[in-house]
């Protein structure tokens, strides 16, 4: 009987179970969407001017100091854009976000007590801060934003108190706001060594690793030692022979995986630690190289656009050069070398030593220069041993100042970019091996250069006490 009465009761389940699942559609077992709810008020201040109010960073003392925002002050309200993401373990218990998904003016990294945040805060998501009862400060060399710790400056936010600080922030559809951030498209790793791309999304094209990490041996993202992944610095060029490390976490998903050969656009999150700058991507998609290898400092040659930038750029017509160069005349160790430029027609030489850091001589502006410039290119073949030289590119709003840009050591060829100081510098030495060797000044990504004719334009400089005997040519603009 007792059996009779249990066999009854699970016959009656089944049969209840089969008649609930007929009557639902195969799409309504589906994982309802989370409907997003702004946890917020709308912000009261922008991102830039609350990282304003984080202690200035001064010389080599990365300890970070702080700036406590009052817990019970006026609401401090922001917003940001995630470009970070822990989904393949190269970041870890951090957000780093920026003030717009495109053309960003400030990024910052958020501290948390918590892992595998891509899931609640994938790339993209629009989220919002309050931060009151947090402390804000640059602590080594990035800026940041935590809770108040008894042992860091600035500390992790705990797992079980995040919601006090961190949401999500909505659209029309009551989800979360998510959509692609365009990462800034920066023309070199130069440009990429500057704070005020640190924690934001940066692209670089013409990347590829050094050559030493995959010839003879190709070598993978991160180090094993004993089979345990270690924290690994490998380094990147681009074809100015710029360099900078890609830093990569021993506990990356993809640390066992061959550097790739080839070259092409690299998009990282900008990140420092002390003065040492480390580029962090999310995932090899991040990693866009199919392009063949190139040869770091050797720029192009001059397309079929080129023209000359001066009259006499190519030192054909003496005469004409003399007239092109301003007031302040041409130094005495430059001459017309006859029979030994480019393909055996004129240069002009420099063979000497300079007692002065010396302006060689400055040039005016021929007539018909490109309105859009993207570079100027020119030959050099010699030694200079104790200095190098020096160039500057006059711009257009005031041509007594200028854009500086700094040969260095030279051999094989150079693609320079305008220095941040804007200074000249005379460091280096000159051997090109009795070869015709090109230098390329990037201008592609300044916006004053002067191209209007008779007034200054370029200017070569030599550095005191070095020992010069250079041939120069062709000097062209596109």
């Amino acid at each position: 009987m007792k059996i009779n009465k249990t066999l009854k009761t699970v016959l009656m389940s089944a049969f209840i179970i089969g008649t609930f699942t007929s009557c639902v559609k195969e799409d309504e077992w589906s994982t309802p969407e989370i409907l997003c709810n702004n946890r917020f008020d709308a912000p009261t201040i922008e991102m830039a001017d609350f990282a304003a109010k984080a202690p200035v960073l001064t010389g080599t003392n990365y300890s970070a100091t702080t700036y406590k925002v009052p817990a019970d002050g006026p609401a401090v309200i922001f917003d940001g854009y995630v470009v970070s993401s822990d989904e393949n373990g190269n970041f870890y218990k951090t957000i780093s976000f920026q003030d717009k998904r495109e053309n960003p003016t400030i990024g910052m990294q958020i501290e948390i007590d918590k892992s595998s945040n891509y899931t609640d805060f994938p790339v993209g998501s629009h989220i919002r801060i309050k931060a009151n009862g947090l402390v804000l400060g640059w602590d080594r060399s990035t800026l940041k934003i935590g809770s108040v710790d008894p042992t860091y400056a600035i500390g992790r936010i705990p797992s079980a108190l995040l919601n006090r600080y961190l949401s999500g922030v909505c659209n029309g559809d009551n989800r979360m706001d998510v959509a692609p951030i365009v990462p800034t498209v920066l023309p070199n790793l130069l440009k990429a060594l500057d704070a005020k791309y640190i924690n934001t999304l940066v692209q670089v094209p013409n990347v590829q690793f050094d050559e030493t990490l995959v010839s003879p041996t190709q070598k993978t993202y991160i180090e094993y030692i004993a089979g345990v992944g270690q924290d690994t610095d490998r380094t990147i060029v681009d074809k100015g022979n710029n360099s900078t490390v890609l830093r990569s976490s021993g506990f990356s998903t993809f640390g066992a995986q061959l550097l790739p050969k080839e070259s092409g656009d690299l998009t990282f999150v900008v990140s420092k630690y002390n003065a040492n700058w480390q580029m962090i991507i999310r995932s090899l998609n991040d990693v866009n190289f199919k392009n063949p290898r190139f040869l770091p400092g050797a720029p192009e040659n001059p397309s079929a656009s080129a023209v000359k930038l001066f009259n006499g750029a190519d030192f054909e017509n003496w005469t004409a050069f003399l007239s092109s160069v301003n007031s302040f005349g041409l130094k005495t160790y430059a001459t017309q070398g006859v029979g030994l430029g480019y393909n055996g027609t004129n240069s002009l030489q420099i063979k000497g030593v300079p007692a002065a850091n010396d302006y060689v001589f400055t040039s005016v502006a021929a007539s018909g220069l490109p309105t859009s410039p993207k570079r100027i290119t020119f030959y050099i073949k010699g030694t200079a041993t104790g200095k190098s030289l020096s160039f500057n590119v006059y711009k257009a709003s005031d041509d007594t100042k200028y854009y500086s840009f700094n040969l260095g050591t030279f051999k094989t060829g150079a693609i320079l970019s305008s220095t941040a100081a804007q200074t000249n510098q005379y460091t280096g030495s000159i051997d090109t091996n009795g070869q015709w060797r090109l230098v390329q000044l990037t201008l592609s990504d300044l916006t004053d250069i002067n191209i209007t004719a008779g007034k200054n334009v370029f200017a070569l400089k030599t550095g005191s006490s070095g020992v010069y005997d250079l041939q120069i040519d062709n000097i062209t603009i596109e």
